[in-house]
């Protein structure tokens, strides 16, 4: 038993994160899966906002809230202190701030969008025996991303993370949410986004999240008869 568990489900892009922070810093975890659509009142109890991940501490805590921190961001900020290297946030207080506002950028703008109308939407109706809602997914994937893919390839810059040379949360953040649409719809436009399409196609076989896309695409094929085309 590890001294740490993360309580969430694999499609998650947050538990994806959390998973990558993990994975980077060398910590052993366990993982306990989450219905997100029952959850059970013990999970409640400790994840307030209704969640996930929520990570537990069993050193500082086993039992009820005790040892808890329901939140992605919160949770990859206490993975920083508790496991220092390799560092995942900046030490430059500029480069710190930016590292942050990319994590912020991807947590609610590339979740809220891209999250609820293509993932959800392509998801959650089979679940419940209906169609995937592909034209929502399409009309996501087609006119509602493309203004945050302008803003990341200006963000990247022609580099290959989006602070300098070195892999930062934000890396992790933004790539964790853009391989949830890569599962269904492939990498952006490599001729109108270049830089995001190989930052996406290198985010794909980089060891932190190759366990957790392996677990995903599981899940999809038990969802999806079969593929959707976004194009």
């Amino acid at each position: 038993m590890a001294d740490l568990v993360v309580y969430g489900t694999k499609m998650s892009p947050f538990v994806r994160k959390v998973e990558a922070a993990l994975h980077e810093k060398g910590l052993d975890y366990d993982f306990e899966p989450i219905n997100i659509g029952a959850m059970p009142d013990w999970y409640l109890e400790i994840s307030p906002m209704r969640r996930i991940p929520t990570l537990r501490d069993r050193t500082a805590g086993k039992e009820g809230v005790a040892g808890t921190i329901p939140d992605s961001s919160a949770i990859c900020g206490f993975l920083e202190r508790k496991q220092p290297a390799p560092a995942l946030y900046p030490t430059e207080a500029f480069a710190h701030g930016r590292a942050l506002w990319l994590e912020e950028y991807a947590d609610t703008g590339l979740a809220a969008t891209g999250g609820f109308g293509i993932v959800r939407a392509l998801m959650f109706p089979p679940m419940e025996g209906k169609a995937p809602d592909v034209e929502t997914a399409r009309d996501t994937w087609q006119n509602k991303m493309p203004r945050f893919f302008d803003y990341l390839e200006e963000q990247l810059g022609g580099r290959p993370f989006f602070l300098s040379d070195t892999f930062t949360i934000a890396d992790i953040a933004v790539a964790s949410q853009l391989l949830n649409f890569d599962l269904f719809a492939g990498p952006p436009d490599a001729k109108r986004w270049p830089g995001l399409a190989s930052f996406v196609n290198t985010m794909r076989d980089r060891s932190c999240f190759t366990d957790n896309l392996a677990a995903c695409r599981e899940a999809i094929s038990k969802v999806l008869a079969e593929p959707v085309d976004l194009s």
